[in-house]
C-alpha cells in the first residue's frame, strides 16, 4: 500500500468524507468493470458497485493492512455481492438494443455483433471458477500484470499463472463451440 492510500484510509477511518470521495474516484471504475463483466447489466452493475462503496464506508474500521492494497478488499466485497446476486436468482439482463447503440459506430450490424460477442464472453466467464474468473478479469479486462493480480488475490505468482492458463483454456473451449 502506498503512502497516499495509507493516508486516505487513516482519514476515512476518522470520518473524512473527502477521503471516501477520493477512494471512490480511484477505485470505482475498476470495481464497476469487474462487476459489469460478472452480471452483464449496467443497472445491476451500478447498484452492486454502489453497495461495495456503502460497505466500504460502513466497514472501513474493519480494514487492516495485511500486505494487500485496499483494492483487494474491495474486489472481495464485489465478488461476494455478485455471488449473492446470482444465488438470489439474479440473471444477466437483456438491455434493449436502442440503449446499447453508440454514436461512434452507427452501423447496427456491428453494434449487434459486438453485443453478442460481449454476451458470449460474459457467459463463458460465468462458467469459470471464481478464482479463474477473477484472474481473467483482472489480467485482461483491468490490464494488471500477474504480480499485481497475485498480490490482490493473496495468491502466489505461480498460482495466478496456473489459474490464468486453465481459465483461458476453458474459455477457448466454450467460445470455439
Amino acid at each position: 500500500m502506498d503512502d497516499n492510500e495509507a493516508r486516505l484510509i487513516r482519514r476515512a477511518k476518522q470520518g473524512d468524507p473527502d477521503a471516501f470521495a477520493e477512494l471512490y474516484d480511484q477505485h470505482q471504475p475498476a470495481i464497476y468493470r469487474y462487476i459489469s463483466y460478472r452480471v452483464g447489466s449496467d443497472a445491476t452493475a451500478e447498484d452492486l458497485t454502489s453497495e461495495v462503496f456503502v460497505r466500504l464506508v460502513d466497514r472501513i474500521d474493519d480494514f487492516t493492512y495485511q500486505g494487500r492494497p485496499l483494492l483487494a478488499w474491495l474486489y472481495t466485497i464485489a465478488r461476494n455481492l455478485v455471488n449473492d446476486h446470482h444465488r438470489k436468482g439474479g440473471r444477466s439482463e437483456m438491455v434493449p438494443l436502442d440503449e446499447t447503440l453508440r454514436a461512434s459506430n452507427p452501423n447496427p450490424e456491428t453494434v449487434a455483433n459486438d453485443a453478442l460477442d460481449f454476451q458470449r464472453c460474459v457467459e463463458a466467464l460465468d462458467q469459470l471458477t471464481d478464482s479463474q474468473r477473477q484472474v481473467i478479469i483482472l489480467r485482461f479486462l483491468e490490464g494488471l500484470d500477474n504480480k499485481t493480480v497475485a498480490q490482490l488475490m493473496d495468491k502466489s505468482y505461480g498460482a495466478v499463472k496456473a489459474l490464468q492458463h486453465r481459465g483461458l483454456a476453458t474459455m477457448r473451449r466454450i467460445l470455439d463451440v
